[in-house]
């Protein structure tokens, strides 16, 4: 008897073994300790805010600045905070008049895929939706120069959605965990007991002076060089980061919603803005940024 009872809690260890194993062959996920160290950033303003954490769960499939007007695959939900009107039917105008989540009055829209636990490559629809336990707003000045204001309505796109299958040059995604932040890497990471899994978001700061839209939604505004500066052409506007936490549950994976043949990959997580941020509050934050200090 002792012997079987022996053999049964054999089989549950086996067959109850997390799935945060270091074991786990899994290409997706990679420990923390593994991921390179991030380069030194260089010392420039900085202006901070909140517009919580999408409490409220303003999510749908929409994509305001590639697809205005369509409605978008159901396996492929967005995240918003900042404009609480934002989705299929919006124009300029009446995102413009919409209310937001933001303490500053910013009336920009943010958002990104959602992410989930409980998730398996290869689904559709898979896990449940987790709300970030913390997002946090932070521009940055330019290490090369002034930045000026962005312009009303300008969008702003990072990172590449159909990164798995394709190499475009255009994925930028960044995972770590709160407990290591100088770990930064393109795969999930499985971070240490109590730790945040974290998402950071950098986006484009070099405009074309002229659009705020481009046909391929990328052109208008580009990434700056090595060393901070912006290509000739380009003028320095603020250095918009996102960074977003979420509780990492013991034993159990998780994953961004992407398109199908994408398989969940971590490498094309993305994301998106359209500028409304109230004309006096970007001057304040412009200023700010330019003499070098932080605030916020």
């Amino acid at each position: 008897m002792l012997a079987i009872e022996l053999l049964l809690v054999a089989v549950i260890v086996v067959i109850f073994v997390p799935q945060w194993s270091a074991a786990d062959p899994d290409p997706r996920y990679v420990d923390v300790a593994d991921m390179p160290r991030a380069a030194a950033e260089p010392g420039v303003g900085a202006y901070t805010w909140s517009c919580g954490r999408n409490e409220e769960g303003h999510r749908n499939t929409a994509n305001v600045v590639v697809a205005p007007g369509i409605t978008g695959p159901p396996h492929h939900v967005h995240d918003y905070i900042g404009n609480v009107s934002t989705g299929v039917d919006s124009t300029d105008e009446s995102l413009a008049a919409a209310g937001t989540t933001c303490a500053n009055g910013d009336r920009s829209t943010y958002y990104w895929p959602v992410l989930r636990t409980g998730a398996r490559a290869g689904q559709a629809t898979h896990g449940t939706i987790q709300v970030a336990t913390a997002i946090t707003l932070t521009v940055y000045g330019n290490p090369a120069g002034p930045v000026v204001a962005m312009p009303p309505l300008l969008r702003g796109t990072m990172g590449d959605a159909n990164a798995a299958t394709q190499d475009s040059g255009l994925a930028r995604p960044t995972w770590t965990c709160t407990g290591a932040p100088d770990r930064r890497g393109e795969r999930y990471p499985r971070c240490d007991r109590g730790d945040r899994v974290v998402r950071v978001f950098d986006f484009p700061s070099c405009w074309d002076g002229r659009r705020t839209d481009s046909p391929n939604h990328r052109a208008h505004l580009v990434f700056p060089v090595v060393g901070g500066a912006c290509p000739a052409g380009t003028f320095a506007v603020p250095r918009l980061r996102v960074t977003l936490e979420y509780a990492r549950p013991d034993g159990d994976r998780f994953a961004i919603d992407a398109f199908p043949n994408q398989g969940n990959s971590p490498r094309t997580d993305h994301a998106f803005f359209v500028n409304l941020m109230p004309v006096p509050l970007m001057a304040k934050i412009v200023r700010c940024l330019n003499t070098g200090v932080a605030c916020g």
